[in-house]
């Protein structure tokens, strides 16, 4: 099978994509090295100098130019976020695929501190809101894109489903304590890197939309208190950096509830492909079904 004729997209069509974006937007792919693998493919080239996300499918694309766009308004702002590279318009569409280039930051693996963390946050949520609009906040859009080309038993993909029609109702009852407006989406210590000279910036732009201030406090929330990523001092150094604690507000338990079916469904993507990941997305249903503790939940 050609590259052309995949209807999987895997690691190999990934590259393959994302090497024939570099002939277009002129980047040497010298060292191509896989990072992760989700919504996007994430890939370091060069030794780390340049890092490149290519979409999963071709409806990614508003989502990717809605990232440019947003990448050039923090830039304009001085915000510490990821710069794109080249001189070639941005994104590079292969095949239906969005490809886009940015620089790399140190080694891709040196985080911030919750304290950073917390301070960035509440810096990003005081800007001014962009000139362009940003979509409103709709989780479960992701939920059942996800769950109609997921790979998983059919009474897997019918308990999520479930749930997700539970919470969508939940959601819309819920009373937000904080102000609206513009939201990373996905904030989380994986996406605040440091960069060459040990200065924390913010990664993965892709998710801006508009929506309750508590839906960027939440995972930080979650890794501590539901999965014991993050120890109390750090949870509290992100309190004390942003100025509220997401925990305390009557509707968490509907906000972590529909992070953790989104954390499933992300990883659902690869049970397909990832005997590993399809053993991870069984066991984290499990633990939905019962209550269980979510502590044994694996990182991916």
């Amino acid at each position: 099978m050609t590259t052309t004729e995949r209807t999987e997209f895997d690691a190999d069509a990934a590259e393959a994509i994302l090497r024939k974006a570099c002939e277009v937007a002129d980047v040497d792919p010298d060292g191509i090295e896989m990072l992760r693998f989700g919504d996007h493919a994430v890939f370091r080239i060069g030794g780390g100098r340049i890092v490149s996300r290519v979409g999963r499918s071709p409806d990614r694309l508003p989502s990717v130019q809605r990232e440019v766009a947003v990448a050039e308004w923090l830039a304009a702002e001085e915000y510490p976020a990821a710069r794109l590279v080249t001189e070639a318009e941005q994104p590079v569409v292969i095949e239906g695929h969005p490809v886009t280039f940015w620089e790399g930051l140190a080694d891709g693996e040196t985080y911030a501190s919750t304290g950073e963390m917390g301070e960035l946050l509440r810096r990003l949520h005081e800007l001014d809101s962009p000139t362009f609009s940003l979509p409103p906040l709709r989780p479960f859009d992701k939920v059942i894109q996800r769950l109609n080309r997921a790979t998983i038993p059919d009474r897997t993909r019918a308990f999520l489903s479930g749930m997700a029609d539970d919470l969508m109702g939940e959601y819309g009852r819920l009373r937000f304590a904080l102000p609206a407006g513009h939201l990373h989406g996905d904030f989380n210590v994986g996406n605040v890197l440091r960069d060459a000279v040990g200065h924390p910036k913010v990664i993965d732009l892709d998710g801006f939309v508009t929506g309750p201030r508590e839906w960027d406090l939440m995972q930080t929330a979650m890794y501590y208190d539901s999965f014991g990523w993050h120890t109390e001092a750090e949870y509290a150094d992100f309190i004390a950096g942003y100025g509220f604690d997401v925990r305390e507000w009557s509707g968490y338990s509907v906000l972590r509830s529909m992070r953790e079916i989104l954390m499933v469904t992300w990883l659902s993507q690869n049970a397909g492909t990832d005997p590993r990941a399809a053993e991870e997305v069984e066991k984290r249903v499990e633990s939905l079904r019962s209550g269980g503790s979510r502590r044994d939940w694996a990182p991916f």
